[in-house]
């Protein structure tokens, strides 16, 4: 049946809905302004759109370590804990700890790594990052981030969509919500992911509830990039717009209907995934890259090679104007075997991230491209000892307050530290930054007052930041 048959078999009804949804929609426009949605109905829902105030940052790579990595071992040297090695802690300050697994009379445990100054700065970075040391005049090391949960699930949700409870926005969904996108053939929102699964899974990339089209878009690096994207067998690209074009004229006219967002986050998402089908391929074809480039990235290595391939992808996805790019990386959760899985972890990432912002410097990319590395929550300074009889079996339980995480370019200022922790690493002494405050200075370096970034549901207005937030002023540049 053509479409003019199927139009004729619409009823009176139909007809007077059409006619009569103008109003409807002008009341629709006029309620959602009332509501305070900051981003307008748009035939694009990811056309670009102008940021509160001028921007420092086009662009967002998140390097997420799923797991929580070790920052006594990684980013914050503290040899005081060797006077303490092997030693319980006072029971007036062991109290005080939360604490996922192990007591509070849980023996102190020291880092074995060695800490050495690196680049002008003189950032004191671990024997495990050679290639984030030399980066490191670069990055904006911030060693007194706090959170408020120790478990994965709530901690990744907390550190994604700023609320320790699932289903919410996340951040790369906001960011595209708030600017659009400037990519017209690929999602603003790209998600690229590699390691064992996590705890938050695809929770950390949600839409919750901001309409679909700001959702995450999980592409692989081998085969089709996102599943079913390819036509099967027989089906010409011209065969697959006639049916598109139908699905879209059923589709428009159920809108008129119904005034359903989701119903035009459907329109958009079928006509994106047409244009995608040329543009995808493309992205994952990296025959146009040097050697120097894949060397850079490690991709010749097999410990780096998977990592290092998410990393280039990053870069080229944000060349192509896309304006999210969450890279998550699993699994960092070394409740035993800690140096030996640590060191595997830091052998998989360290050079490709590393090269990564080698690379966006050297192209001009840096000044607008934020990379982000974090972890949902870092690692005690007392150890996790699951089987006494196994010296090599020794962990670190979790920790959310005084844990490190590292940013570079976007509007950052590379080469300095911000924040300290006490002598044994257990709290904040220094400058504290909540998980919220980063979440608005993310925002802030994308044009974006993190207090005017809101969406009503259920009655409220929501934002990334919650009801806390505030701007880190000396992170940046």
């Amino acid at each position: 049946m053509t479409l003019p048959e199927l139009s004729l078999t619409r009823s009176r009804r139909d007809f007077l809905e059409r006619t009569l949804f103008g109003t409807g929609l002008g009341v629709l426009a006029h309620l959602l302004r009332v509501e305070g949605r900051t981003a307008p109905v748009s035939a694009d829902p990811l056309a670009p759109r102008q940021p509160h105030f001028a921007p420092r940052a086009k662009n967002v790579i998140f390097l997420f370590q799923a797991g929580a990595p070790s920052q006594i071992d990684l980013f914050d040297p503290k040899p005081e804990l060797h006077k303490w090695d092997g030693q319980s802690l006072p029971p007036s300050v062991a109290s005080q700890l939360q604490l996922a697994f192990i007591q509070p009379t849980a023996k102190v445990l020291a880092s074995r790594r060695r800490f050495a100054p690196a680049g002008r700065s003189g950032i004191e970075l671990s024997e495990w990052l050679p290639h984030t040391a030399k980066i490191a005049d670069e990055i904006c090391l911030v060693r007194s981030v706090r959170g408020e949960s120790v478990n994965h699930h709530p901690g990744q949700a907390l550190l994604m969509s700023g609320n320790p409870l699932p289903g919410r926005p996340t951040i790369g969904s906001w960011v595209t919500y708030g600017l659009g996108s400037e990519s017209r053939n690929l999602p603003g929102f790209v998600v690229l992911k590699t390691g064992s699964s996590t705890q938050g899974s695809t929770g950390n990339w949600t839409n919750g509830f901001l309409p679909s089209n700001y959702g995450g878009v999980l592409l692989r690096s081998t085969g089709d990039p996102i599943l079913h994207l390819s036509n099967p067998p027989g089906v010409s690209l011209e065969m697959q717009r006639e049916d598109l074009d139908l699905i879209r004229e059923l589709n428009a006219q159920q809108l008129a209907r119904s005034g359903d967002r989701e119903i035009a986050a459907r329109i958009a998402a079928y006509e994106l995934a047409f244009r995608m089908q040329a543009e995808a391929p493309q992205l994952i074809d990296i025959s146009d890259e040097s050697e120097t480039i894949r060397e850079m990235y490690g991709l010749n290595a097999h410990a780096t090679r998977e990592y290092g391939m998410t990393c280039l992808l990053a870069r080229r996805l944000v060349e192509r104007g896309v304006r999210f790019v969450l890279n998550q990386h699993a699994q960092w959760d070394h409740h035993t075997n800690l140096d030996k899985g640590l060191s595997a972890k830091c052998r998989t990432t360290d050079q490709p991230a590393a090269a990564l912002v080698q690379d966006l410097k050297q192209r001009g990319l840096l000044d607008e491209t934020m990379v982000i590395w974090a972890g949902e929550f870092g690692r005690t300074s007392l150890a996790e000892w699951r089987n006494p009889s196994d010296p090599a079996n020794i962990g670190r339980d979790h920790h959310a307050d005084g844990f490190s995480v590292w940013f570079a370019g976007g509007g950052i200022r590379g080469g300095q530290v911000i924040g300290r922790t006490d002598e044994l690493g257990l709290t904040v002494e220094r400058d504290p930054v909540h998980i919220h405050d980063l979440q608005a200075t993310v925002l802030h370096c994308l044009g974006i007052d993190h207090e005017r970034l809101t969406y009503r549901h259920s009655g409220r207005d929501f934002r990334l930041t919650d009801v806390g937030g505030a701007v880190v002023d000396a992170m940046l540049a």
